[in-house]
């Protein structure tokens, strides 16, 4: 039996800490109800997800590494904070052929004048913001007809 499309879900610094960071900014939803609407959508469109997230940048740049190196369909990236500041994240998405999404709960072009730049988006395949955890579900819905 053939397994799956894979689809890796990676997220950056701090999104541990969704439900209870800045509500108001990023939804009530924790991460793990996050992750378990991914899997249920990833069910229904016959592919798998693979959900991680860390704190740290290399972290991220390895798991990109490893999304190419085990044939992942896509990559969706919830970079974070490091959107804003990682040229090493930036360059590891360039370096790699696996289509990236970038994602993000809010719309960083209606925020803080530092967030309005992503050094991510010119490197992705393409960036979904500003719909809470809806966002998760539009880049997974993407993802799954690359």
């Amino acid at each position: 039996m053939a397994s799956l499309p894979v689809i890796y879900v990676l997220n950056g610094p701090n999104l541990n800490l969704l439900g209870t960071r800045e509500p108001e900014i990023y939804g009530a939803d924790t991460l793990d109800e996050i992750a378990g609407q991914l899997e249920d959508r990833a069910r229904a469109l016959g592919v798998e997800v693979d959900i991680r997230q860390s704190n740290h940048e290399g972290h991220l740049i390895d798991w990109l590494q490893e999304a190419q190196a085990q044939g992942a369909r896509a990559v969706i990236l919830n970079a974070a904070g490091f959107t804003h500041s990682s040229v090493a994240l930036r360059d590891a998405i360039l370096a790699v052929s696996t289509p990236v999404i970038e994602v993000h709960l809010s719309n960083p072009q209606a925020r803080e004048s530092f967030r309005r730049r992503s050094l991510i988006a010119p490197a992705a395949r393409g960036t979904i913001a500003g719909f809470g955890a809806l966002s998760y579900l539009l880049a997974l819905d993407a993802a799954a007809r690359l």
